[in-house]
């Protein structure tokens, strides 16, 4: 069995604020070099506590816009992960139907706050 590594380092300023994040995986090609990233979505399944575990952190950088075209992309990813684990069209449709108007909404409010 191979087994590969990710890794992940963050910056943190003086008040424990992630000012930046980077992450490296070895043998995936281009990412043997450290790549910026802005934010991370990290979830763990526990099978013996039946829990998921987070880490979400996001840099000072990040700007809303952002954050909310994160937020989209990761819940269509969550709609697509859904129906491949599970062949469940119809509740993964359900996810991916959530993101587009999540979108719409976001989008609105940041034409509202005078950002587009």
């Amino acid at each position: 069995m191979e087994k590969q590594t990710i890794t992940i380092n963050v910056t943190l300023d003086p008040t424990k604020t992630p000012d930046h994040i980077e992450w490296t995986a070895p043998g995936a090609g281009t990412l043997d070099t450290p790549k910026p990233a802005k934010a991370i979505l990290l979830s763990l399944w526990d099978g013996e506590e039946k829990s998921a575990m987070r880490i979400d952190l996001w840099t000072k950088r990040m700007m809303v816009d952002e954050m909310n075209d994160l937020m989209v992309q990761t819940l269509l990813s969550l709609g697509e992960t859904y129906a491949r684990a599970t062949r469940d069209e119809e509740l993964a449709h359900e996810l991916i139907g959530f993101a587009k108007s999540f979108k719409e909404k976001a989008d609105e409010k940041i034409r509202q706050q005078g950002g587009e």
